[in-house]
């Protein structure tokens, strides 16, 4: 028998980036911001789609064209190495370790809304696929993000970031999207494992 593929007949995987393209861009064309943002008081009331939606909407148009610059180099660089559904997963597990990281363990943010937490996920992804291809490019990248994950822990956000947003740049949402996108790479391949080994 063939080998099971976990990725199905979803193999393209631009379909997830220019969904996330299109969403965005429309909710923030709509004015959706202060609709679909992380806000706590709602979400103490059980609006538990904000945790999500709040990752589609963004600041302002700056704001979001930098999102959208930062995933298209995502997309580029190592797309081609999943499927669409990959791809989905990722950015769930991402999206949701951001929404529950900022609600569990940064109590004193009030609202919040950006597509870079979960970018960061995806882009920790990305390198832990390139480095099954070419293990110096990718341990390379892998450094230059856990280095920049660090630099911001300890000194916060670029003030040039901050300048070109017109906001604050939450920088613990990149650390939960970024271990977001740890676990979602790590359970996939060993789903992924353990379905191929039981039908190879």
């Amino acid at each position: 028998m063939g080998r099971f593929r976990i990725g199905g007949s979803l193999r393209s995987h631009w379909t997830v980036w220019i969904a996330l393209f299109l969403l965005s861009g429309l909710f923030q064309l709509l004015g959706w911001v202060e609709r679909l943002r992380f806000d706590r008081e709602l979400l103490e009331q059980g609006h538990l789609l904000l945790l999500f939606s709040s990752q589609l909407v963004h600041l302002n148009w700056p704001h979001w064209a930098l999102n959208m610059a930062g995933m298209a180099m995502i997309a580029l660089l190592f797309g081609r190495y999943g499927s669409a559904l990959y791809w989905s997963w990722v950015a769930f597990i991402s999206a949701l370790a951001v929404g529950i990281g900022l609600w569990w363990l940064n109590p004193e943010l009030r609202w919040y809304v950006g597509l870079s937490g979960a970018l960061h996920g995806l882009m920790i992804a990305g390198i832990f696929q390139e480095m099954r291809v070419n293990r110096l490019a990718g341990g390379f990248l892998l450094l230059a993000i856990v280095g920049k994950l660090a630099w911001e822990q300890i000194g916060g956000a670029m003030p040039s970031s901050e300048r070109l947003i017109e906001g604050r740049v939450v920088v613990d949402s990149h650390l939960y999207g970024a271990l977001g996108g740890v676990l979602a790479a790590a359970l996939w391949w060993a789903l992924r494992n353990r379905f191929i080994g039981s039908r190879s």
